[in-house]
């Protein structure tokens, strides 16, 4: 099966996950990642060690004394006044912080504000949280200080994976202040309420995973501000009401917005996401799939629109994607014959149709399709399908179409019901491609260098 996210990050840090196939959606999400953090090299001397030896060889012996132990110079100049290089002090002013130290001191600010809003512990996962060296926490994860010289590039907290610790609260503001946070995993959890307006100054973040909680409210708003969000996983909550056309617009490559209680119609600008992956499913989604769906990025690979309340037809765009490996439509209202330009699904390995009112025939096409592993259009009103559907039988392929109309074949429909079948006088009509489109029924009478159009 597809291995659904591998991102590689760019900047100064690099996180690969690696995710089974998420498919079944009969249990909540489970992860298995595999976190590494890298910072670049620097360069052997900065500027503020040139500026102390220069100094130094300005220095009589009495000015030389002044010099304190530490990261840094304090110079007395005679007149007052002080010269200061580096990150330490003299004996005669405050500690200032280093722009390292006041990262760490932010990043102990916002998790003990957290830490204070998590009413139940029953993993024991935060007893180590305590002391200001938060690198140690358990599930909080710094960036590699080795080799940076300069102290700007000094450890920060970019990650928080707390994944399956059982823990019982609420966000709060404060986890604002992670600014270098890159991942935030909070699966299968028992934390609640709303994500806070301010994670919008979370501008590093690229993985916010909030699966298996019990978050509500309308759509968080404040994901679309996030400016280098790339994997968004919000499913398993209860949010509700209708989802931002923003969404679609952002440069997300994963979004999991399943079994959720999501409802109106999907977007029109559905085909503006460059996503890989989309999860809508187990929602109450109305209305048509969007005509736009056909000019999304061809590099789709799933999408899973099952369990809501689609109507309509299957678009004709949809034979755009040849990567697709997975198309699960089942358990809506959707009406009409299938597309012949779902023939292009060269790489499709589930296909789920089930329970809708489609009929017609079941072409050929559809079932000699080369990966096909999965093949399901049972509680539908199909009254034939090609000679290639019955090979299915003996490749190794599950291929489930009881309850049709099929005349001949066992676990059908009783004749009353096929006698008047949904949908039948909707017309599908096609819709215009982004691309010339050669494959399947649509190329069969085209020469290898020839090209044709589906025509609006």
């Amino acid at each position: 099966m597809p291995e659904l996210y591998k991102k590689a990050f760019n900047n100064n840090f690099y996180h690969r996950c690696q995710q089974p196939h998420l498919y079944n959606l009969s249990s909540k999400p489970t992860h298995h990642c595999n976190h590494s953090w890298r910072l670049p090299e620097k360069k052997k001397m900065g500027w503020s060690c040139l500026l102390v030896f220069i100094l130094w060889q300005m220095m009589s012996p009495s000015e030389a004394a002044a010099f304190t132990v530490g990261g840094g110079v304090g110079i007395n100049t005679g007149g007052g006044g002080g010269v200061w290089a580096g990150g330490g002090i003299n004996n005669n002013n405050p500690t200032l912080p280093g722009p390292s130290e006041s990262k760490l001191t932010s990043a102990y600010t916002a998790l003990q504000a957290w830490k204070s809003a998590i009413t139940d512990n029953p993993l024991g996962v935060l007893k180590t949280w305590d002391g200001l060296d938060v690198c140690s926490y358990k599930g909080v994860f710094c960036s590699d200080q080795q080799g940076a010289m300069d102290s700007s590039y000094g450890p920060s907290v970019v990650a928080i994976d707390l994944n399956h610790a059982n823990l019982q609260g609420t966000l709060v503001k404060e986890l604002s202040l992670l600014t270098d946070m890159i991942i935030f995993h909070l699966n299968s959890n028992r934390f609640s309420g709303t994500i806070p307006a301010t994670f919008k100054d979370l501008s590093s973040l690229q993985e916010l995973d909030l699966s298996g909680n019990y978050f509500s409210g309308p759509f968080p708003l404040v994901t679309i501000y996030m400016p280098n969000l790339v994997y968004l996983d919000l499913r398993f909550n209860n949010f509700s009401g209708s989802i931002p056309e923003n969404l679609f617009n952002k440069g997300l490559d994963a979004i999991f917005l399943n079994n959720n209680q999501f409802e109106g119609e999907l977007p029109a600008n559905l085909g503006n996401s460059p996503a890989s992956v989309i999860n809508l499913a187990n929602n109450k989604f109305s209305g048509n799939i969007p005509s736009s769906f056909g000019f999304m990025s061809s590099k789709l690979k799933e999408i899973l629109l099952l369990n809501n309340q689609l109507t309509g037809c299957i678009p004709q765009g949809v034979g755009m994607f040849s990567e697709m490996q997975v198309f699960d439509v089942s358990q809506n209202s959707l009406m009409g014959h299938l597309p012949d330009t779902m023939s292009c699904l060269t790489d499709i390995e589930v296909l789920n149709l089930a329970h809708n009112e489609l009929s017609g025939v079941l072409s050929e096409i559809f079932c000699s399709l080369r990966n096909l592993v999965n093949l399901t259009v049972a509680y539908k009103f199909f009254s034939e399908f090609g000679q290639e559907c019955s090979k299915s039988f003996f490749r190794d392929v599950g291929f489930d179409f009881s309850l049709n109309c099929i005349p001949g074949r066992d676990m059908q429909r009783p004749q009353p019901e096929c006698s008047v079948i949904p949908g039948s006088g909707l017309s599908c009509l096609r819709i215009p491609s982004p691309q010339p489109l050669v494959c399947g029924a649509l190329g069969g009478n085209l020469k290898p260098n020839q090209t044709s159009t589906l025509s609006p």
